[in-house]
């Protein structure tokens, strides 16, 4: 009750911030304004909406977009990373440890240099280009760390890491033999939500809203999973199948959450550990308390991000990377001594 409790109030904290976040900016915008604006919006549609066009257009067109794309992609990166510590058995493990995010950098690095700028489906080029890669980067590691016996997950983090640093250097390869296009690159792989719109919401939004239930639905099976194969065996769940269903749907999700964002280390890290040490490893709760915090850390981030210097935005990789950090640093050495 008390943690379905503070899940609650966790929630009303979540919609707050949206709103706080929606009044920032080069224009203030208050917060009346904005609930009103939106309450009219959702009963009349966007010709019902009674305040000035300027206003109306940093509201919906500017800031609300973003704050959800903020809001949904945290939540993604958050619940990928609490199934793959339960898969991994690993509080180290995050959403990137298959090579996802040097896959999405590298199809983003091919579309900035060799494709000419455009939009498919409502989205950019580049992020199509990255969703592909980090995919198809996604598939090719866990076939090749694919056994008769099922997938093994040390040759999986191994592939991964090879695949993570090859692709690096590609990319490096590529910024050093096309230099104009250099700054482009980086500041994708440094993540950001400036510049997106409903398009990007869209594209998001299902595979949130499957990823949740998927996720979700398999809360007891995760919990039986983390008491060891041998045992999850025995009790009659087929681990095979539930390791390969959650990585792949897992993989899938993050790729989506990568494509439109760039790059946003630690999310997925330091979230579901943080809520695991506080609540326990009971992963249907877990999961849930995963989208709700990992919606707020990235909310936070991307708040400073846009906020920290003015008339400049800072990458929201970059404090996402400041927070997490020293944070990682902690949990390793509390993982370290709890080993000894």
């Amino acid at each position: 009750m008390k943690k379905n409790l503070f899940l609650s109030l966790s929630c009303v904290v979540l919609l707050a911030l949206m709103v706080y976040a929606v009044t920032l900016g080069s224009v203030y915008i208050e917060p009346k304004i904005i609930l009103r604006s939106i309450i009219e919006w959702i009963k009349y549609g966007m010709d019902g909406v009674t305040c000035d066009d300027s206003i109306r257009f940093i509201i919906f067109e500017v800031r609300l977009p973003r704050i959800i794309l903020a809001v949904l992609t945290g939540s993604l990166l958050s619940m990928a990373g609490a199934v793959y510590q339960a898969i991994f058995q690993n509080p180290m493990a995050d959403p990137y440890v298959i090579g996802i995010s040097s896959g999405a950098a590298f199809g983003a690095t091919i579309a900035i240099i060799f494709l000419p700028p455009m939009m498919l489906l409502g989205n950019s080029i580049v992020s199509l280009a990255a969703f592909v890669c980090a995919i198809f980067t996604s598939i090719l590691v866990y076939f090749i760390s694919k056994t008769k016996r099922g997938v093994d997950t040390f040759s999986l983090l191994l592939t991964g890491v090879v695949f993570s640093t090859v692709l690096s250097s590609f990319i490096s390869l590529m910024m050093l033999a096309h230099q104009d296009e250099a700054m482009k690159i980086m500041t994708w792989t440094m993540g950001s939500f400036n510049a997106k719109s409903w398009n990007h919401v869209i594209t998001i939004l299902v595979p949130t809203v499957v990823g949740i239930f998927f996720t979700i639905y398999h809360g007891k099976d995760l919990n039986v999973l983390v008491m060891g194969e041998e045992e999850a065996m025995s009790m009659g769940l087929d681990t095979k199948r539930l390791k390969r269903n959650m990585l792949l749907i897992c993989a899938l999700l993050t790729s989506i959450a990568v494509s439109v964002s760039g790059i946003i280390g630690f999310v997925g890290l330091i979230v579901p550990h943080f809520i695991r040490l506080i609540f326990g490893s009971e992963h249907k709760f877990l999961l849930k308390a995963s989208f709700v915090f990992g919606a707020i850390f990235m909310l936070l981030s991307d708040t400073i991000a846009r906020s920290l210097i003015s008339g400049f935005e800072v990458p929201v990789g970059i404090i996402t990377s400041l927070i997490g950090g020293p944070l990682f640093l902690i949990l390793l050495v509390r993982y370290r001594r709890n080993l000894k």
